[in-house]
């Protein structure tokens, strides 16, 4: 890190709800927000958005023409946006960079037009422009009339902690002094769930916790889909309205033995805990929020790599038991929560975890994500 970076904000609307306060009240209990819901081919286990939230962003659809032909990913991203850069007390005139990432994008518009293109042989009119992986950022920027650098990408499910790793850079090159980054999903669609479903890596029983990670022990993949979009303010300095800062980043790819995996020990998580560390004494980092989808492999690989790395080990933990993975968006998510526990000095475990460890203090907290491609991302957030 060249200069310290805060954290001025973060909204997000997911199965926890649409407000700080909200997610923080969730957290509090032990009750995952994991559903079933009825797909062509029978149910599956989902989390979904609630009630209250799938309201707003109905009216957020219906509140302007050009709104109703968008897809769940940019009104997600347009309604946490709106929210973030309130809570900040920023203006559109500001100028500030916008990167919103989406590890898959307009899923629903895809497979909508995909249908009706296979009956008729007929692209709609809209069809690209609403389909193009940058119309969020774009469309969040029409929103928050906003005429700074407009950034979107998918670096598979890092992608919400490249966003941020890319504001981090352009603050740092004085090219901007403020960034909007985060990420939006919305994957709960049949094509979707069938990916997922075709790499035996989801959950295909419901249980008392149907996602089980973290959970070292299991003998079967669990991982569930999860819906929201999650943002994030970033100011350079150290401003008063800090919610966290910011004092470490890292980063790193590793050679892929397969389509979708990442070594035993997980080298690319070592190498970007690793590099977010610098200066900072490993014994110092009082918790780490895992990237940890629920699978057997990706659990046990990213705890290898913590185990290298860490010779004490901090208190381990992850929300996707209780949210379930939003792929892109996740890492966003775990960033919310690690600020949560840094502002009420608070750790959130895993139900069903034993004799879990539990930080004496909350100062440094460590985040992870990783994705298809081996490509982790790990970011070290200090107590303001």
């Amino acid at each position: 890190m060249q200069k310290p970076i805060s954290i001025t904000a973060v909204v997000s609307i997911s199965p926890l709800g649409t407000t700080l306060e909200k997610a923080w009240e969730s957290y509090q209990n032990n009750t995952h927000c994991i559903t079933e819901k009825s797909f062509q081919n029978g149910n599956v286990l989902v989390a979904e958005i609630p009630a209250k939230a799938k309201h707003d962003i109905e009216v957020l659809r219906q509140s302007e023409s050009k709104y109703k032909s968008l897809d769940d990913t940019v009104l997600y991203a347009i309604y946490a946006s709106r929210q973030a850069v309130k809570q900040a007390l920023w203006n559109g005139s500001d100028n500030f960079g916008i990167n919103i990432g989406s590890s898959r994008g307009a899923t629903h518009l895809f497979e909508k037009y995909h249908k009706d293109f296979v009956i008729s042989q007929k692209a709609k009119t809209l069809t690209s422009p609403t389909t193009t992986l940058g119309n969020i950022s774009s469309w969040v920027a029409h929103d928050l009339q906003t005429q700074g650098p407009e950034i979107s990408h998918s670096i598979t499910c890092s992608t919400a902690l490249h966003a941020l790793l890319n504001g981090i850079a352009w603050i740092n090159a004085g090219m901007c002094k403020r960034f909007l980054v985060g990420g939006s999903e919305a994957p709960l669609t049949p094509f979707t769930i069938a990916q997922m479903k075709a790499l035996k890596i989801y959950a295909d029983y419901n249980q008392s916790y149907p996602c089980r990670a973290l959970d070292l022990n299991k003998k079967h993949n669990t991982m569930v889909l999860g819906e929201g979009a999650s943002m994030i303010c970033l100011e350079a300095g150290e401003p008063k309205n800090a919610l966290a800062t910011i004092v470490g980043i890292g980063y790193a790819t590793e050679i892929l033995e397969h389509n979708i995996s990442i070594s035993k020990d997980a080298k690319c998580f070592q190498k970007s805990m690793q590099m977010a560390l610098g200066d900072t004494n490993p014994n110092d980092v009082d918790i780490i929020v895992m990237h940890a989808p629920g699978t057997i492999k990706g659990d046990l690989s990213e705890h290898k790599a913590i185990k290298t790395l860490f010779k004490n080990m901090p208190a381990l933990t992850t929300n996707k038991w209780k949210i379930g993975h939003t792929f892109g968006a996740s890492g966003a998510l775990s960033i919310e929560l690690a600020v949560l526990m840094l502002q009420h000095q608070k750790f959130i475990g895993v139900p069903y975890i034993e004799n879990q460890k539990t930080p004496d203090s909350i100062k440094n907290i460590m985040v992870n994500a990783v994705g298809f491609g081996g490509n982790a991302v790990s970011i070290l957030l200090r107590k303001k």
